[in-house]
């Protein structure tokens, strides 16, 4: 996510699924913002939830999840 100016964002989404602890999968899109790869995101220790947007989860299409990096098992990036 760059700033434009004082008002207006950037956003770079990148989709992914994720699976937690619990078993439970997520597929939506992540806000790399300045990170250039899904990995980036997951290295920073600085952060830690991880917001997906547009996620299908059960049977509620566009969701927002913001999930505890602590709880997940694997992330795959969608090419």
């Amino acid at each position: 996510m760059e700033l434009k100016d004082e008002t207006t964002w950037i956003k770079e989404y990148r989709g992914v699924t994720i699976r937690t602890t619990d078993g439970s999968t997520f597929s939506g899109k992540i806000n790399l913002s300045h990170n250039k790869r899904v990995s980036d995101l997951f290295k920073n220790p600085g952060d830690q939830f991880v917001v997906l947007v547009d996620v299908v989860f059960r049977e509620c299409p566009e969701k927002v999840m913001i999930i505890n990096k602590n709880h997940i098992v694997w992330v795959e990036p969608c090419e």
